[in-house]
């Protein structure tokens, strides 16, 4: 589905990360969210690589990254290691500083990469999420229904990760079938990725582990932050989708404005898939804002 990219691996310490590069110009890594992979970009990444050296990566856990144990606390896969990951990956090809457009998990990850690497992240589009702890401080009915697989998937082991192993494909179509426009939003060899990706040995363990994470060492994190009054410093621009449930249960743009000094950002008229369902209107936001 990105042909024109060329693939290429960092390991950072046992953890190996799979990565596509194409492009030239300045530095811009793309990070997917759940239950995706980097070919959730296959429609924006290639017209982002006529002006910029686009990097895109499978988060550890997903994709053809590797699937690590989760360890205590699900450790490793708090965002602080996935950004860690992220900034591995960019240093590997002589980055030390960039921009980062993010979606969904990806977006929590950069998130956690402006606010322990400041001096890495140049500026920052983050798509369809407020900031995890707010999220969980005002969840209301309608969110939780919506977002059932957030409570879904921290219950203790085994069960949820036996669930996802039953069938990772319905999986897959369920979280992102049961949003607005259905699966038909979705390119079928996207799909089909995305099946492949969650059947691999370990997906379940890792994507537990991964919301495990965001339910509890992140929130840790992200009290610390707010606890010695640390914001983001790099400029933010935030889209959500006008159809999605983000927009509809959160006022996205104040509560960023409580975590970052410099936050711009509008609704799109999509759902949760902003990437594969309006990517022109993407485009148009990032070219404006890199």
């Amino acid at each position: 589905m990105l042909s024109s990219f060329e693939r290429f691996e960092v390991m950072r310490g046992a953890v190996r990360l799979a990565g596509w590069r194409a492009g030239q110009g300045a530095p811009l890594l793309l990070l997917h969210g759940h239950p995706q992979t980097h070919a959730m970009w296959h429609r924006v990444a290639p017209a982002l690589a006529q002006q910029f050296s686009v990097v895109l990566m499978d988060l550890r856990g997903y994709g053809d990254s590797d699937r690590p144990p989760a360890g205590a606390g699900s450790a490793a896969y708090s965002k602080r290691e996935m950004a860690l990951d992220a900034h591995a990956v960019m240093q590997s090809l002589g980055h030390a500083r960039y921009g980062v457009l993010a979606h969904d998990r990806g977006a929590r990850v950069a998130h956690r990469l402006a606010a322990d690497l400041p001096q890495a992240v140049e500026r920052m589009l983050l798509l369809d999420i407020a900031p995890t702890l707010a999220m969980y401080q005002h969840t209301s009915e309608a969110f939780a229904r919506a977002y059932w697989h957030w409570f879904f998937l921290i219950q203790p082991p085994p069960l949820p990760e036996a669930l996802v192993e039953s069938d990772p494909a319905r999986y897959v179509r369920s979280v992102m079938g049961q949003r607005r426009g259905g699966l038909a939003l979705f390119a079928p060899e996207a799909l089909a990725e995305y099946a492949r990706c969650m059947a691999r040995p370990g997906s379940a363990q890792a994507v537990c582990g991964d919301y495990r994470a965001s339910a509890g060492i992140d929130l840790e994190h992200d009290r610390e932050d707010i606890a010695a009054q640390r914001r983001l410093q790099a400029p933010l621009r935030v889209l959500w989708g006008e159809h999605g449930v983000v927009g509809a249960c959160f006022d996205v743009l104040a509560l960023w404005r409580e975590r970052a000094e410099h936050v711009t950002g509008r609704a799109l008229p999509s759902g949760h898939y902003i990437a594969e369902e309006v990517p022109q209107l993407l485009l148009d936001e990032a070219l404006d804002f890199f």
